[in-house]
C-alpha cells in the first residue's frame, strides 16, 4: 500500500508540474505579444494626445509613416525575390554522340598458315620485319617417324609488317596455325563495334572523335570508312572501321599512333545547326514533363513546358516552349514557381 500510494502521488507531482509549464509559457505569450503591441499603439495615440497635430509638425508626421511604409514593402519584396542565373537562348549546332571502345589495327591485317602440319624448322622474317607477297618466310617438316618429306614452304598472302610471330623453331603446328600476322602499318585503322540501337545512324564518312590511353588528353579525329553489312547474332552489334583524318587537310596522321592501342571513340550519330540550344541544368523533369523557367523584362519569373529534341553532355536542342532572346534559369528554378519575382545575378 505504501508503494501505490508513493506512485500516486509522485504521478499527481507530475501533472501538476506539467500544467505549471503550461501556465508559464501562456503567460510568456501574452507579455511577449503585449510588448510588441505597446509601441505601435504608443504611436497611434500620440496625436490623440496632444489634442490633434500641430500644423508644422503633424504634416511632417503624417507624411514620414506612409513613406517609411513604402520603404518597408519594396525592401521585403527584393528581400523575398529568388536569386537566380539566367542563359539567353540562342541558336547553335547540336550533335549527338555514343561512346565505346575499340582498338587500333594496321590496314588488311592478315594471320599467314602452312599449307601442312608438322614441325617448324625454319623462319626467315621476324616481329617487324618486312614480309612481301609471295615471299617463303617459314619452312614446316611434315615428316613422321618412318617416312621423310620434303620440307613444306610458308608463302607469304600480303605485303606489310609483321605485327605477331607467336611460334618459334622446334614447335609443331597445324593447318591452322597462325605463324605470322602481317600488316599495312602506312594506314591504321580503329576497329569498335556499335550496338544494334545505334545502327540506323551509321554509315560511311560518319566523323568522330578519338582518344587514346597512351596519349592522355589528346583527340584524334577519324571517320567512318567501312561497314560490316551485318550484324553479329551473338553480340548484338554492327562491326565498323574507321580511319584517322587530320582536320587541317593536310592528310598527316600522328606518327606516336601504333596498332595495338587502346581507343575511346565518341561517335557523332545525329547532328542538328541553327536551332534553339538551351543548357540541361536550365532543364527540370517534373511527372514525366520537362520544364524550364524563362525571366521576363520586369524580372518575373514563367513556367514553360518543352519539347526537346537530340541532346549531348552539355546542352538540349529545344523544338517548342522557349525563343531565341529568352532568357531561361540555369540555376535557382528549383525555388520557382510560375510568377514569382526574381534577382537575375550577373
Amino acid at each position: 500500500m505504501n508503494k501505490r500510494k508513493l506512485v500516486t502521488v509522485i504521478i499527481t507531482l507530475l501533472i501538476a508540474l506539467f500544467a505549471l509549464l503550461i501556465v508559464y509559457n501562456v503567460i510568456k505569450k501574452s507579455v511577449k505579444t503585449q510588448t510588441a503591441v505597446s509601441p505601435a499603439a504608443a504611436v497611434a495615440g500620440s496625436p490623440a494626445q496632444g489634442g490633434g497635430p500641430p500644423s508644422g509638425g503633424g504634416q511632417q508626421g503624417g507624411g514620414a509613416p506612409p513613406a517609411g511604409g513604402g520603404g518597408q514593402g519594396r525592401s521585403g519584396a527584393a528581400r523575398n525575390a529568388t536569386v537566380v542565373q539566367v542563359f539567353t537562348v540562342e541558336a547553335g549546332t547540336i550533335e549527338n554522340s555514343v561512346v565505346i571502345n575499340g582498338d587500333v589495327l594496321a590496314r588488311n591485317q592478315v594471320a599467314i598458315y602452312p599449307t601442312v602440319g608438322g614441325k617448324l624448322v625454319e623462319t626467315r622474317i621476324g616481329i617487324g620485319d618486312r614480309a612481301g607477297i609471295g615471299n617463303v618466310v617459314a619452312l614446316v617438316d611434315p615428316s613422321r617417324p618412318g617416312e621423310v618429306y620434303s620440307l613444306s614452304p610458308v608463302i607469304s598472302t600480303i605485303s606489310g609488317t609483321v605485327l605477331q610471330a607467336p611460334y618459334s623453331i622446334g614447335d609443331t603446328v597445324s593447318s591452322q596455325s597462325a605463324l605470322f600476322v602481317v600488316g599495312d602499318l602506312s594506314v591504321l585503322r580503329v576497329e569498335t563495334f556499335v550496338p544494334e540501337r545505334f545502327v540506323s545512324s551509321i554509315k560511311q564518312g560518319l566523323g568522330a572523335a578519338v582518344s587514346l590511353e597512351a596519349l592522355p588528353g589528346e583527340t584524334f579525329y577519324a571517320e567512318i570508312d567501312e561497314v560490316s553489312p551485318v550484324l553479329d547474332p551473338a553480340s548484338r552489334t554492327l562491326r565498323i572501321r574507321l580511319r584517322f583524318t587530320d582536320r587541317t587537310g593536310s592528310g598527316a596522321v600522328d606518327t606516336r599512333i601504333k596498332a595495338g592501342m587502346f581507343a575511346t571513340i565518341s561517335l557523332v550519330t545525329r547532328t542538328r545547326a541553327n536551332v534553339p540550344v538551351i543548357p540541361r541544368t536550365s532543364v527540370i523533369n517534373t511527372y514525366g514533363s520537362w520544364i524550364a523557367f524563362t525571366v521576363d523584362e520586369n524580372n518575373i519569373a514563367h513556367r514553360r513546358t518543352l519539347e526537346l529534341g537530340i541532346e549531348n553532355e552539355k546542352f538540349f536542342e529545344v523544338i517548342n516552349g522557349v525563343n531565341l532572346g529568352d532568357r531561361v534559369v540555369t540555376a535557382g528554378q528549383n525555388f520557382l514557381t510560375d510568377g514569382d519575382p526574381v534577382r537575375v545575378l550577373e
